[in-house]
């Protein structure tokens, strides 16, 4: 069901079936009078979801003119599945590559610009999509993305040995011990209390099976961030204590994205989530720097599609004489 938002914004809901029979939430923000100057997919974090907690950096999108979408993966959200369980990170890859793939080919969205914004594990998404079809995507917002274990915080071999042979045998206990991750990421009181009240937000410990594929893809991200070939635009905030800031700071060294389309905004007073638990104010910053960005990318895009019309009158007048 679709309705008009008082800021001037399409929103629209839809469940899909994903290729192994599971319900997934959809949903959309999109600008009621004018066409979308480009398509941002959203790629949430662990145990948040995207109608609620994304709401607001979605609607600020909408506003400035993008289309906007996004989707809750198995186990979270209003998606089927174990509250909390990720019981394989492809699998979550894979129902949004499948979903974002059709809303960027319908024939409406075939010309736009496709960005992905991913935030935490949303980012660790984010760059697997780019893996998954390199020349698919047009750029990436990346937001505190999870994409290495901090060197103080990675298990010793054997405690992931352990875990990985649990995770088989009792894979969705939840015992995991683990620091409240609520008080830790979101900066704002209000929101936290709007986080815990949330019943779509998962606040329990970690299951088993669902901490070794985040630690297991954190791994492989950490060993391969020479393979982002995407232009990027990663944020961090300084005090951030869910994901180490020199995890960014590694990404962009890393990434070979031409050594000249990635940018790096790090904010030193600044905590875990930036699009939704920073204090106002902060967040205005944050998406400022956002849009000048894609203001960028939409440039550019522009002055490519004029040089290639340019280069095909010119080939075409040369077929002429």
């Amino acid at each position: 069901m679709a309705h008009e938002t008082d800021e001037g914004i399409i929103y629209e809901e839809e469940f899909i079936v994903n290729a192994r029979g599971m319900k997934l939430f959809t949903c959309r923000w999109v600008p009621a009078e004018s066409e979308a100057k480009a398509l941002i997919l959203l790629c949430h974090g662990y145990g948040m979801e995207c109608s609620l907690s994304m709401r607001g950096a979605a609607t600020r999108l909408a506003k400035a003119g993008y289309g906007v979408y996004g989707m809750d993966y198995e186990g979270h959200g209003k998606s089927s599945g174990l509250q909390g369980f990720v019981p394989c990170f492809d699998d979550v890859v894979s129902d949004c590559s499948h979903h974002y793939t059709y809303i960027c080919e319908r024939e409406e969205n075939r010309n736009k610009l496709r960005i992905l914004m991913g935030e935490s594990m949303g980012g660790a998404v984010a760059l697997l999509l780019q893996r998954k079809t390199p020349h698919f995507w047009d750029g990436a917002i990346l937001v505190a993305p999870m994409c290495k274990i901090a060197d103080d915080m990675r298990p010793h071999p054997l405690v992931i040995n352990v875990l990985r042979k649990l995770s088989r045998v009792i894979p969705t206990w939840k015992i995991i011990p683990t620091p409240d991750v609520i008080d830790a990421a979101f900066r704002d009181p209000r929101v936290r209390e709007q986080i815990r009240s949330n019943p779509y937000c998962y606040k329990g410990r970690p299951r088993l099976l669902t901490g070794y594929q985040l630690l297991t893809v954190s791994m492989d991200l950490e060993q391969r961030l020479e393979e982002v070939s995407l232009p990027f635009l990663v944020l961090h905030g300084g005090k951030d204590k869910v994901t180490d800031p020199a995890v960014s700071k590694l990404l962009y060294d890393s990434a070979r994205t031409s050594s000249r389309d990635k940018t790096l905004k790090l904010y030193p007073e600044m905590w875990h989530s930036l699009s939704y638990g920073e204090l106002p104010h902060n967040i205005d910053t944050v998406f400022s720097d956002i849009f000048e960005w894609l203001d960028e990318r939409l440039a550019l895009s522009s002055s490519d599609n004029l040089e290639r019309q340019l280069k095909l009158e010119n080939d075409n007048d040369a077929c002429k004489r």
